[in-house]
């Protein structure tokens, strides 16, 4: 598996060898993220279970094309802003599991403020 600061380094180039650096500021960079993930919830919206279970067989590179968008997204604010984005999920799953206890979460879907009651 390719890691993850290669990619970043690889998005780098293609971006600079394209002179894009010049439109990327962070805001416009997570537009495009965000953007990027409508159109990956554009997949599954209006589907029922069925259908949507058909469409990812059916679909499974468009939806790979879009993830691959929303990563690019990801890494590339990750590197404009110097988040290290594995240290950044490390320490977010950690926060998660304290405001998550298995006692209290597992087989719900309730928000970590509703757990306690």
């Amino acid at each position: 598996m390719t890691s993850i600061n290669a990619l970043t380094r690889e998005i780098i180039a293609f971006r600079d060898a394209r002179d894009w650096g010049q439109f990327h500021n962070p805001k416009d960079v997570a537009i495009s993220l965000s953007l990027e993930a409508a159109e990956l919830l554009e997949h599954f919206q209006w589907k029922n279970s069925k259908e949507i279970e058909r469409h990812i067989k059916a679909g499974k590179e468009e939806i790979s094309e879009e993830l691959a968008d929303v990563l690019y997204w990801v890494l590339l604010l990750s590197h404009d802003l110097k988040i290290d984005p594995l240290k950044a999920l490390t320490k977010k799953l950690k926060k998660n599991a304290r405001k998550y206890p298995i006692k209290k979460a597992k087989g719900r879907h309730t928000k970590y403020t509703e757990l306690a009651k």
